[in-house]
């Protein structure tokens, strides 16, 4: 769409409540809001930019159309808006969305109303109860509801042949059938039940033990003993499981606890709620955010709220709801609650007391969550199996995936100064705090492939002393040469056989295998070629940067350097030659001419006697 039509799309639209939703010009949904006021919000994306997120900013400038929906008002716009954002995933909405889904109880809309778990929610007057986190503490509830009121808590119906009446006779579940179920209890007491399992998921444990004595006792003076065991069997029960529950707060109200917390590594959060009744922690719940480096801890906690009071299943409202920071639009939240909830229920951020503790317990829950996601993230990354490391394990029939990988190169200038270097590749990705440098101690002049057997010797020692982890495969920087150097020392420690070692020839790009005459050549285009010449430059660039370094510091400073007309090579050269400035100075002229011509010699002699430089 033209800007021009989209302008004065936005200039006709109404100043009322509803949604609006961005799209681009494949008609792709990009984003989805709500707004009191349609024409003011929408209006504002296009004038504010120097205010907004680099996000947000990308976002606009893809926007080609906008549809809104107009709703009755900003607390509908909230559900419509909530919707909208599940069903469609608007790629620069916040997401809260996991890699499972959780498990509810669900209370069937029945004459005899079934009790059992369930993951999936279907729009059919059942109630549900949830989300649970953990799949053992709703199996412990359903227990409870199984014990103290014999429900059926089986997810489906079946018919039996009644073979005295030669007729199907239906059954609750296969509980019923064998008798283990109070489907066949009377109308009127199974119903009570109902609502007293209603109770007990909600928290209400100490109304309800209050209800079962006092029935127990009516039942009791009525002569019903029967109808009294039962409640007595029901009322220990409930009493068992209240006091499992732990005690949070010192008074009993019903509180609901929300907080969030950021991973910036993985660029997710994660929002974690306590349900608190009657001052016992009954339940906790807690979900992923992804994509959340633009978005503040206030945008991200508003949107779980709105996603966790807004979804399909049964919720009963505290008396009041604990925050960890403040939010975007509390008040939308709180009309939404009381048009739909028919409850006021203030917002607070407890500072200190129990309250306050509670939500620091809960952060420290979230932060445990995102490092448990965290690993799970880097489990996941380490199973998944790059392409370019799966061509170069096929290409050069290597024993083992190479999924570390070592990589070695020498420097020097002119033979001075020699170093070496080691880069580390996990999954085709730098492991820069596995990056090791080398000072070359035991070979004299240049000479690469003693300087080889050198580092891969001190290397591998180290590893073999301190069982550090053991690279897939080495790679030499360098031919034929310098890889029977490297084999030659991995032999001679007892190295060779723990790892594949290859050499990589720069100048053809050639690959080298121990034991194989002839060079391997990779396709240009090929993934593996690419990543043994990264890993490769990389050793290269590393290795460089030391040297220069440690040349910068020997030779730079000194006071060679320091006479004009004298560089940095004629410096090494001279101190290669003569070993030091003490021994330079007592040269005689016909014998340093002879060494960097009479030019750069009367320079050299003439800065010693004018700076009468000492030993």
């Amino acid at each position: 769409m033209e800007s021009n039509t989209l302008k004065e799309k936005i200039a006709n639209l109404p100043l009322e409540p509803g949604v609006y939703i961005y799209k681009d010009a494949k008609g792709i949904i990009l984003y989805v809001g709500k707004a009191k006021k349609l024409r003011n919000r929408v209006r504002s994306y296009f004038q504010e930019r120097s205010i907004q997120s680099g996000r947000i900013q990308t976002m606009v400038q893809k926007i080609a159309d906008l549809e809104v929906i107009v709703t009755d008002s900003e607390a509908e716009a909230l559900i419509l808006e909530n919707n909208l954002i599940k069903q469609n995933h608007p790629r620069y909405n916040v997401l809260l969305r996991d890699d499972k889904t959780y498990p509810y109880i669900c209370i069937t809309n029945e004459d005899r109303p079934r009790v059992f778990p369930t993951r999936t929610i279907i729009k059919d007057g059942s109630q549900y109860y949830g989300p649970y986190d953990s799949v053992n503490g709703m199996k412990r509830m359903l227990e409870v509801i199984r014990k103290a009121f014999g429900l059926c808590t089986c997810a489906v119906s079946i018919k039996i042949l009644d073979k005295t009446k030669n007729a199907p006779k239906w059954h609750s579940c296969f509980d019923d059938y064998l008798g283990s179920c109070s489907a066949e209890l009377p109308m009127l007491t199974y119903q009570s039940n109902i609502e007293k399992v209603t109770k007990l998921i909600n928290g209400k444990t100490s109304l309800l033990i209050r209800e079962l004595k006092e029935e127990m006792q009516i039942a009791a003076q009525a002569m019903a003993f029967e109808q009294a065991a039962y409640l007595r069997d029901s009322l220990q029960a409930i009493i068992r499981y209240s006091e499992r529950m732990k005690m949070v707060t010192e008074t009993e109200q019903d509180r609901d606890l929300f907080v969030v917390e950021k991973h910036s590594e993985i660029n997710e959060a994660c929002g974690v709620l306590l349900k608190i009744r009657e001052g016992k922690l009954v339940g906790k719940f807690h979900r992923f955010i992804k994509l959340v480096q633009e978005y503040s801890h206030s945008q991200l906690l508003q949107s779980f709220i709105e996603d966790y009071y807004t979804s399909d299943h049964h919720i009963t409202l505290p008396d009041e709801i604990y925050l960890s920071h403040e939010l975007v639009d509390e008040e939308v939240l709180h009309r939404y609650l009381f048009e739909h909830k028919a409850k006021k229920v203030p917002f607070k951020i407890p500072e200190r007391g129990d309250k306050a503790k509670l939500v620091k317990m809960a952060i420290t829950n979230a932060k445990l969550h995102l490092n448990d996601r965290a690993l799970e993230l880097e489990k996941r990354e380490r199973n998944r199996i790059p392409a370019a490391i799966s061509d170069l394990h096929h290409l050069l029939n290597l024993s083992r995936l190479p999924r570390t990988i070592h990589c070695f190169d020498n420097s020097n200038f002119q033979g001075a100064y020699p170093v070496a270097s080691m880069v580390c590749f996990v999954d085709t990705k730098p492991r820069k705090t596995q990056y090791k440098h080398f000072h070359i101690k035991t070979v004299i002049g240049p000479d690469d492939f003693a300087s080889m057997a050198e580092i891969l010797t001190r290397q591998y020692k180290r590893v073999q002393k301190n069982r550090e982890y053991i690279p897939d495969l080495i790679v030499i920087d360098g031919g034929k040469g310098q890889l029977s150097a490297a084999v030659k020392a991995l032999k001679e420690i007892g190295f060779y056989d723990e790892c594949e070692i290859i050499g990589l020839a720069k100048r053809l790009e050639e690959v080298f295998l121990p034991g194989l005459k002839d060079a391997i050549m990779i396709p240009k285009t090929s993934p593996a070629l690419k990543l043994l010449q990264q890993v490769r430059d990389e050793a290269h660039r590393f290795a460089i940067n030391f040297h220069r370094k440690i040349r910068s510091n020997n030779i730079i400073g000194s006071e060679l350097t320091n006479i004009k007309g004298i560089g940095e090579k004629t410096a090494i050269q001279l101190l290669k030659r003569y070993g030091s400035i003490s021994n330079i100075r007592k040269l005689r002229l016909h014998t340093l001419a002879k060494e960097i011509g009479i030019t750069k010699a009367n320079k050299v002699l003439e800065y010693f006697s004018e700076n009468k430089v000492k030993q």
